[in-house]
């Protein structure tokens, strides 16, 4: 069954135009999580989505039901805002239990569901004290909590983690993920940050520029994205981006950049002449001398490290392009590097994605 279907969704604040023909389908049970940069229309998005505003044109579509007129109460959905909106003189079990009290739930009913929701987040020490006694990531877990409270099938998240430290969103996104699987229902969640999308969705949908461009599983964008803005942002260290050119040589299509000069597999017609980009996951980038033939090498310098614990990121200065790659602790296979260092790097030709105009267009194939 489909939960949540946006048909042709376009909303503008005057002259500005912020949403543009958005389409959207999520199952029901899905985890969908809506990727996009800040100012990409997320949060217009959810105002929609929850009947807080009304679009210009399209439809919104809840259990196979248009509500696109209905109002925010009249849509059985569960929200948690990107605020944490608590109110300083409510306990934390009042606030919790706030959107019953406005429903007029009786207070027998309510308190088992206050206990409910604190169980799946782990907050039941917390409910006697205050927001102020709270620390950030509690007050967070409070929010959610009290988005969880009304029984439904649908959720919407606004960027809920926004603005906590990478330690806390990690054990926020487990309690998260936990949660949605514990109850078996419908998130829709809105974020900037790529790792929580990986992390979290079981399906991404990338907005750009007030359009949903691309959407998916997170392995299969991941694997094979077809817009550049996919490839670029959706990863954690950000991929690659390569300028070229896209020429054609004696009936023989070839990618030249600064650094290679490569053949291309078309997947899509390309524009000979024109200017591509080519993208590079840095786990694709080898530090060292290739193990086998077909790989593409360069003279590189190192510029910057930066240690993550298991992991480095190693920064490379490549014929004038500055590049990244991660090297794990644990791979003996990589050479151990320090900045200033030359070295020589590789990369397979199949890992490099072709994109002109912002869309796939192939992959190389080797050197030429």
């Amino acid at each position: 069954m489909i939960a949540v279907e946006l048909h042709h969704l376009a909303k503008s604040y005057g002259h500005k135009q912020i949403l543009r023909d958005v389409n959207l389908s999520v199952e029901s049970g899905e985890f969908t999580v809506v990727f996009g940069l800040p100012a990409s229309g997320k949060s217009v998005l959810v105002r929609l989505l929850t009947g807080l505003e009304t679009p210009d044109q399209g439809s919104v579509l809840l259990r196979g039901a248009d509500v696109t007129r209905l109002s925010a109460g009249e849509r059985n959905i569960g929200y948690v805002p990107q605020s944490f909106a608590l109110y300083p003189h409510f306990t934390v079990r009042q606030n919790i239990a706030y959107p019953l009290d406005l429903a007029r739930v009786p207070k027998a009913e309510i308190e088992p569901e206050v206990q409910r929701v604190a169980g799946l987040l782990g907050i039941q020490e917390l409910l006697d004290r205050k927001p102020d006694q709270l620390s950030g990531g509690q007050k967070q877990r409070v929010a959610i909590a009290r988005g969880l409270i009304k029984r439904t099938d649908i959720y919407v998240l606004d960027d809920p983690l926004v603005g906590l430290d990478f330690k806390l969103r990690e054990r926020l996104i487990d309690d998260l993920k936990r949660t949605q699987e514990m109850l078996k229902v419908t998130f829709v969640y809105t974020t900037s940050d790529a790792v929580e999308s990986l992390m979290l969705a079981s399906q991404i949908a990338v907005l750009d520029a007030g359009e949903i461009i691309e959407s998916g599983a997170p392995e299969a964008l991941y694997a094979n994205p077809q817009r550049t803005q996919t490839m670029h942002h959706v990863a954690f260290p950000q991929a690659n981006l390569v300028s070229g050119v896209l020429r054609q040589q004696s009936g023989v299509q070839l990618i030249e950049t600064p650094a290679f000069r490569t053949g291309f597999v078309s997947e899509q017609p390309g524009q000979p002449g024109g200017e591509v980009q080519i993208g590079i996951r840095p786990e694709h980038i080898r530090i060292g001398q290739p193990p086998g033939v077909g790989w593409l090498t360069h003279n590189a310098k190192v510029l910057l490290r930066e240690d993550l614990g298991g992991e480095e990121i190693v920064y490379l200065d490549v014929a004038g392009i500055v590049l990244t790659t991660v090297v794990r602790s644990d791979d003996q296979t990589q050479q151990h590097v320090e900045i200033d260092q030359a070295v020589e790097i590789g990369v397979q030709p199949h890992h490099m994605i072709v994109f002109q105009a912002g869309r796939r267009i192939g992959v190389c194939k080797g050197a030429e």
